[in-house]
């Protein structure tokens, strides 16, 4: 059996062993087990990959195929590239450490969050568009009922706005992967070979768009981010943390995979206007944190900011900005990873995620506090933590345009830094410092155990890339080497 289809099947056998368990320790011990599989089962494939990639220049590795629907072309078939494999790895980190984060809740949720995890690993792992779409789908349908059901606040208005302009995204999605379909000779479906296949420019014009926004909406672009902010601040802890941490990756994911690998002339000739957008986005996210007062919004508009830096990145069409595109997908989806976590965490104990209530956690919850001031430290890009590699990265590439319209959204774009810097720094200062405003946290407890695991395994990825960043630069700059022989960027 080929090992990247096994990412598919052990969700799925949780979500069937969830069937037959009927106590809290059954259903704990099914979804630590599995968690812990899956992570192990990563860093097996991270080996392998090196190992195989050093005696093969193949642009993908452990190909598989089989003939789904033969008609219409369409096979399962799955292959990873360095890309890939840190994306698959970056979301069983994220499914370990949300079942440690969820770990009150019941079993109808894990059954849930095993579908949600299914659609994420099957994104990643396959070279086959529509398959590649019907992961998509598995990924973005279970977000309905897992806000809708165990979220809070205004859950069921987010969770249908979240999945209307899902939806909507998706309809672009389909109608541009059917006309990459067609207009290449409707012979294949397969990544690999349609990038050999010459789509016409007057087709790219407007397939383009169509599949960029389609990912970009799930990736936050502006004006298509709205549904972000309020289906973050209503879903529970791990799906908050599988939504910032890794949904909104197959956005970025797709854009490059996708609309910007097999359709090059229309990217170099329609990039700028969502240059446009997405600098909006980037701006518009940080600034709008910065008036946000409840703490799930602060971290949700920060996501809006920082995904449209990935599409920002990509858009650059050069190798330095990909290379911290992928950086990117990877710090932010830590890092927000460890917020929602803490702030799900916060909110268990106060009641409140309104930063006006909260004051002196510091002193409560010492181990909680640490833990979110190493958060947004990578958030705002302290050297040393992976927020920084990413943004610096990214920042490189995009002033390496000498033209004056690439230079001055590069300038734009940095000026988050600063404006990130402030609503981290505010956040910071009034939850953890000063008075503690009610005297009923004084009596708060800090992280258990299983909160402590999370924590920590999020916060040794942050620093992992921080300090040792070589490591995954190595396995990106491989595996966009054809990409960039494709697209003719340097």
């Amino acid at each position: 059996m080929n090992i990247l289809s096994l990412f598919v099947l052990l969700p799925l056998a949780m979500l069937l062993i969830l069937f037959v368990c009927r106590s809290a320790k059954q259903i704990r011990t099914v979804m630590v087990t599995g968690a812990s599989l899956l992570l192990v089962l990563s860093v097996i494939l991270t080996v392998l990959f090196i190992r195989e990639r050093a005696v093969s220049d193949a642009a993908m590795l452990f190909v598989a195929d089989t003939v789904w629907y033969a008609s219409l072309n369409i096979h399962y078939t799955t292959g990873v590239d360095g890309i890939s494999v840190l994306m698959i790895a970056l979301s069983a980190v994220i499914v370990f450490t949300g079942v440690f984060s969820s770990w009150n809740m019941s079993r109808d949720y894990f059954m849930w969050y095993c579908l949600l995890s299914i659609g994420v690993f099957g994104f990643f792992i396959s070279l086959d568009l529509f398959t590649m779409f019907l992961f998509y789908e598995v990924a973005l349908i279970p977000m309905y009922l897992l806000i809708g059901i165990w979220g809070t606040g205004r859950k069921e208005y987010s969770a249908m706005k979240l999945t209307l302009m899902l939806m909507a995204g998706s309809a672009f999605l389909l109608t541009g992967i059917l006309g990459i379909y067609y207009a290449s000779g409707h012979e294949s479906m397969n990544l690999m070979e349609l990038v050999s296949r010459h789509i016409p420019i007057e087709h790219q014009r407007w397939i383009f768009p169509l599949t960029f926004t389609g990912f970009g909406i799930l990736g936050a672009l502006f004006p298509f981010h709205t549904w972000s902010p309020d289906g973050h601040a209503s879903a529970p802890t791990a799906v908050s943390m599988l939504h910032a941490g890794v949904l909104m990756k197959l956005g970025g994911y797709g854009c490059f995979r996708v609309a910007i690998n097999l359709m090059p002339e229309a990217a170099h000739e329609l990039s700028w206007i969502f240059i446009i957008l997405t600098g909006i986005s980037v701006v518009y996210g940080a600034l709008s944190a910065v008036v946000q007062t409840d703490l799930k919004y602060i971290n949700a508009y920060s996501s809006v900011s920082h995904c449209g830096l990935v599409l920002f990145a990509i858009l650059m069409l050069n190798q330095t900005a990909m290379t911290g595109a992928v950086l990117q997908m990877l710090s932010h989806g830590l890092m927000t990873a460890l917020f929602f976590a803490l702030i799900g965490l916060i909110y268990g104990r106060t009641h409140t995620r309104d930063i006006r209530e909260m004051g002196g956690l510091m002193k409560i919850m010492p181990f909680a506090s640490l833990c979110y001031v190493i958060a947004g430290l990578a958030s705002l890009g302290l050297p040393g933590l992976s927020g920084f590699v990413a943004e610096i990265t990214i920042f490189i590439g995009s002033f390496q345009h000498a033209d004056l319209f690439h230079r001055i959204f590069t300038i734009v774009t940095t000026c988050s830094i600063v404006i990130t810097a402030v609503y981290i720094l505010r956040t910071v200062g009034k939850i953890l410092y000063g008075p503690v405003h009610d005297t009923h946290h004084l009596l708060l407890t800090d992280a258990t155990w299983y909160e402590k695991v999370s924590a920590v395994v999020l916060i040794a990825g942050i620093v992992l890339i921080g300090v040792y960043p070589s490591g995954a630069v190595r396995l990106i700059g491989e595996s966009l080497k054809p990409i960039i022989e494709h697209l003719g960027i340097v």
